[in-house]
């Protein structure tokens, strides 16, 4: 099965050695089977008989959902806490340090060619510190704007699952290579923004600018479309026959985009609150 997703296509190929490390041959009716024997090798269980290995457990969709609703819960606990226990005067530290580790893990659990189930839940941790952080420092200037943040990304969430059940929107290749490029873009933009604000210079990208809530609109329509994204892998990965630990990779593709929705989503309506 090919795919043109370079990282799901490693994951397929760290898969194939699995299966071909793990795979139980299948009997009559699906019963794990044996390698044929001579009398002589004994039976089952017997001395000197060769275990078959055990089978390898594919993934399912409902393995995926089950992974992403405990990753929100994760996420959601630590930005609990991250609000409760980090004080107001330290939420920018809070949440400049979380994003910096929380890139680190991302960056790691995307290049890598395993799944590390601890790497995701780490990151959910540290991802939860940023979003706690924040949520905090946004609703103490506009109050409701998290609930609303809150509202709209999960609304956006499902309708795009909507859309691509009903194959309203279909991941191309063409669309995929054409999101991975606009995403790295963006990316780099919002880097070299960062870095620039760092030494006191105003883009004009995330000050409340005409431009800033362009550029907050775009960032809204391509974290939605990266849903079709994490959609497809779903998809593939199942239909590729993935082992079940892979869905932890899947579940940290759709966490990304809805914790990258969040934060556009909490800025934008920031915009549109004006100065009480």
């Amino acid at each position: 099965m090919k795919t043109s997703n370079p990282v799901l296509a490693r994951l397929g190929q760290a898969a194939e050695r699995e299966r071909a490390a793990g795979y139980a041959p299948t009997g009559p009716y699906g019963q794990p089977g044996y390698p044929q024997q001579s009398p002589q090798a004994g039976y089952p269980g017997a001395p000197g008989f060769p275990s078959a290995p055990p089978a390898v457990t594919p993934m399912s969709i409902d393995d995926v959902v089950v992974k992403t609703v405990t990753l929100l819960a994760i996420l959601g606990v630590s930005a609990a806490a991250a609000w409760v226990l980090v004080p107001d005067s330290m939420l920018g530290v809070a949440w400049i340090g979380a994003a910096v580790v929380g890139l680190v893990l991302g960056l790691i659990i995307s290049f890598s060619r395993m799944a590390n189930p601890a790497l995701v839940v780490a990151y959910a941790v540290v991802e939860g510190v940023l979003v706690g952080a924040l949520s905090k420092f946004f609703e103490s200037l506009y109050d409701g704007i998290v609930i609303q943040a809150v509202t709209a990304t999960f609304g956006v969430f499902f309708v795009m699952a909507m859309l691509y059940r009903a194959r309203v929107i279909r991941a191309t290749p063409k669309f995929v290579k054409g999101m991975i490029a606009v995403m790295a873009g963006l990316f780099a933009v919002m880097l070299i923004n960062l870095v620039l604000a760092m030494f006191g210079v105003n883009t004009g990208l995330r000050d409340g600018s005409p431009l800033a809530i362009g550029f907050s609109i775009v960032c809204i329509v391509v974290a939605s479309l990266s849903f079709i994204l994490s959609f497809k892998e779903v998809e593939d990965g199942v239909r590729m026959g993935l082992p079940q630990r892979y869905s932890w990779v899947a579940a940290f593709g759709i966490l990304v985009s809805l914790i990258w929705l969040y934060i556009e989503m909490l800025r934008l309506l920031s915009y549109f609150q004006g100065d009480d």
